[in-house]
């Protein structure tokens, strides 16, 4: 697939270029209104001000959360386009729909190095139409706007979306820095692993992480199992769990995984209890063969920590996806910042798979620079660790007709 240097080589003063970002950020749940983790903003601002500052005018593109195809005001970018500005040290323009009205008159008043943010894709049921016809038509109307399209918005590219996988097969096309980083970094971790290889899984269902598991263990060394979906697995061993989050249809497959990974996957040894789910909750230090019945797990106790650490020092690459436990909970965090803080020790490589693991790096306050990698990118992720083909991945491959 052809770079945003390729792009940038050609020359782009004066051309209107597309970008195609992943701005879909947490917002604080007391004050909606403020970005509460600006991680993936920040992460597409090389990007952004490359191309600024080689006079493109620059038209920027965004999902946020999953409104149902209609504008909703829960979900504007307005906030974004705010904080987007303040990072880039000059005010960046929005328009108030995706491509309607305020979208062209913006596009048209657009001047060489302006960046322009258009309102939530998501606001247009084109985005995420199943309907290829729906669908394409309103990529026909983005990809009006601009003359070239760049995609940096690796956690968007395993949707077959309007602005992911439709746009690039209408105009000239190019990946962005971003993303062809985090396709660099899990190709390393899937094709070429610095062996003793140590993944991290966290989480609450086995379901959700299931493939991956499958797809990984016959290359790692060792496999750690913390979050919700450890209780599945802790009640394959014939642990009883208490009131721990567990799936019921699932513990046969753990059991199976159990059998067939002969030790290498490596399960909690003791947990934090709780009487329920709050921060303010009776809780105690158990053996996971000691679990009350009225109580449910919500972290990795400390000798867990202690185990997860020792099979991490060791490690020459490290992927990491996934809480140890409920880390928003100030009780319940230390699983998560002891496992965390141990990855930032190896000597090797290391990789933070997005999602609620990135996050939990900057709620908690650990060093980013300690890690090789923090990839922007959850689902995306783990589906390319799957051996799935994304479709923006796929589109940026192709040629443009």
């Amino acid at each position: 697939m052809k770079a945003l240097d390729d792009l940038l080589g050609e020359g782009v003063s004066g051309r209107r270029v597309l970008v195609r970002a992943d701005l879909n950020v947490p917002f604080d749940k007391s004050d909606p209104t403020v970005i509460s983790d600006d991680g993936r903003i920040r992460a597409v601002l090389p990007t952004l001000v490359a191309l600024r500052d080689a006079g493109a005018r620059v038209i920027v593109c965004s999902h946020l959360g999953r409104p149902k195809g209609a504008p909703d005001p829960k979900y504007t970018l307005a906030p974004v386009a705010t904080r987007l500005g303040e990072l880039l040290g000059n005010p960046v323009v929005f328009a108030e729909d995706t491509v309607g009205a305020s979208a062209s008159d913006a596009v048209d008043a657009l001047q060489d190095g302006q960046v322009l943010l258009l309102e939530n894709l998501r606001f247009n049921e084109g985005e995420t139409s199943k309907d290829d016809a729906v669908r394409g038509a309103f990529a026909d109307q983005l990809a009006a706007f601009a003359e070239y399209y760049v995609d940096d918005a690796f956690g968007a590219v395993h949707r077959k979306h309007a602005s992911v996988y439709d746009v690039p097969a209408r105009l000239p096309h190019y990946a962005g820095g971003l993303v062809l980083r985090e396709v660099e970094v899990l190709r390393r971790v899937t094709e070429s692993p610095e062996q003793p290889y140590v993944v991290v899984l966290g989480g609450s269902k086995v379901s959700d992480k299931l493939a991956v598991i499958q797809a990984l263990l016959p290359k790692v060394d060792k496999l750690l199992v913390g979050g919700g979906m450890c209780f599945t697995f802790l009640k394959a061993q014939g642990h009883e769990v208490g009131k721990s989050l567990l799936e019921t249809e699932m513990i046969s497959t753990c059991a199976d995984l159990l059998e067939q990974a002969q030790g290498r996957i490596v399960l909690p040894v003791d947990v934090v209890a709780a009487s329920a789910f709050a921060a303010d909750a009776d809780h105690d230090v158990v053996d996971v063969s000691d679990i009350p019945g009225d109580r449910l797990g919500l972290d990795i106790g400390p000798q867990s920590v202690a185990l997860f650490a020792e099979a991490i020092s060791s490690a020459k690459t490290v992927f990491w996806n996934g809480p140890m436990g409920v880390f928003e909970l100030a009780p319940f965090a230390a699983g998560t910042r002891g496992v965390a803080e141990a990855i930032t020790k190896i000597d090797g490589f290391s990789v933070v798979g997005g999602g609620d693991s990135a996050a939990a790096v900057r709620t908690l306050g650990i060093d980013e620079s300690g890690f090789g990698h923090i990839s922007t990118g959850g689902g995306a992720s783990l589906e390319y660790l799957e051996g799935k083909t994304l479709p923006g991945l796929s589109a940026l491959s192709a040629s443009e007709s």
